[in-house]
């Protein structure tokens, strides 16, 4: 079992998507994301949500991931976040987000 110690440790924060690009060098499709987490800076990550969204659509969207996880080689790319969201029956990802605009960096809680 998660203590709340180490629930705590978790740094969750809301970041802005600023580009989403192909990756077609990663092992299953995905997308390497750009995403502004305001005060606390300017992340990448790579994310597998081709199913369902579009590369232009991501662009301003705001998504929740764990920002504090080390670097994580993925092929010729360096994830520094996990973007959230929920595995499908089919394994597509629906991203969670807030559901009105709030600042950048702001913590989950």
């Amino acid at each position: 079992m998660l203590t709340w110690t180490d629930f705590e440790k978790i740094e969750m924060r809301v970041g802005t998507i600023i580009s989403a690009e192909d990756f077609p060098k990663a092992k299953m499709p995905a997308y390497q994301l750009t995403i502004d987490f305001g005060d606390f800076g300017v992340k990448r990550s790579s994310a597998q949500i081709t199913k369902l969204y579009e590369k232009i659509d991501l662009v301003g969207k705001q998504v929740i991931a764990v920002t504090n996880f080390p670097p994580k080689q993925i092929a010729n790319f360096m994830s520094e976040c996990l973007v959230l969201g929920v595995v499908g029956d089919e394994k597509e990802i629906t991203l969670l987000q807030p559901d009105r605009q709030v600042p950048n960096g702001l913590r989950i809680a």
